[in-house]
């Protein structure tokens, strides 16, 4: 699956996060394609934005059903019926859910309605260490480094602490 390489980032900070998270796993994988790999909960600062509650994130990858198009939609749609409120403009915004399609296998796309790979998962230590944990050295098709040399070369100090696995879905 190491080759496969499509990871999909998940994050909340309202409501019960856990379970949104889990409810999100579990409709990827009916929709999307099986969870292959799934990593720890961490429990994150707000990047970009000031939030009452700090966010829950995970990392997961999956076996696709879907090409990268029709798989970015399916995880809007997710995003709808789990309660998400698109606010217009880029500002940050507190979410119930948040999915992002990180990586599609290899592929390098760029088209009004998504680019692969995440333009800003690089820069992200929310992105990072999850996807360290999962996939230390599956390499950024465009920057040509591993998860491990992203991570190690990162300037974003914003906390990251993974949750106990008692307390993980």
């Amino acid at each position: 699956m190491e080759q496969q390489g499509v990871f999909i980032s998940l994050g909340s900070n309202m409501g019960n996060r856990l379970r949104q998270l889990n409810l999100a796993v579990k409709a990827i994988g009916q929709h999307c394609g099986p969870v292959v790999k799934a990593s720890s909960v961490y429990e994150t600062e707000p990047w970009g934005f000031d939030a009452a509650l700090s966010f829950f994130n995970q990392v997961i990858s999956i076996e696709p059903i879907l090409d990268a198009t029709a798989l970015m939609e399916c995880l809007l749609e997710i995003e709808q019926r789990l309660g998400r409120k698109r606010v217009p403009g880029d500002a940050y915004t507190s979410r119930l859910i948040d999915l992002d399609l990180l990586y599609f296998q290899k592929q390098v796309i760029e088209t009004e309605k998504l680019i692969i790979p995440h333009p800003r998962l690089h820069l992200r230590r929310f992105i990072l260490v999850p996807l360290t944990e999962i996939s230390p050295d599956f390499n950024h098709p465009i920057l040509l480094k591993s998860h491990k040399e992203l991570l190690s070369s990162l300037s974003d100090k914003g906390l990251v602490s993974m949750l106990p696995p008692s307390i993980s879905i």
